[in-house]
């Protein structure tokens, strides 16, 4: 896990702005009392960061395309689950 000032470092953000990413739950640190990162959430800060300052992305666009890419990240976790469950059970012919 990563402290929130090395999540700041490699992020390249500065706290009203990780504060204020934290309020709109585009990061959601673990451990609400003291703030642990994961390496995901430092390539999420920098997909935010892309689309906030590279592409000029509203804060709500921000947030739809977050959801979207949170989805399709649930969808390929849970196609590789039913995957691997089909592969133990011997039902996938190669």
């Amino acid at each position: 896990m990563i402290s929130r000032q090395e999540f700041l470092l490699r992020a390249r953000l500065d706290d009203v702005t990780l504060t204020a990413w934290i309020e709109e739950e585009w990061i959601i640190p673990r451990n609400a009392a003291e703030p642990e990162f994961a390496e995901v959430d430092v390539a999420r800060a920098e997909l935010i960061r892309d689309l906030k300052y590279d592409l000029d992305v509203n804060d709500a666009g921000i947030g739809v395309i977050l959801n979207l890419v949170d989805q399709v990240h649930g969808l390929r976790r849970t196609l590789g689950e039913l995957l691997e469950d089909r592969r133990k059970r011997g039902g996938e012919s190669e």
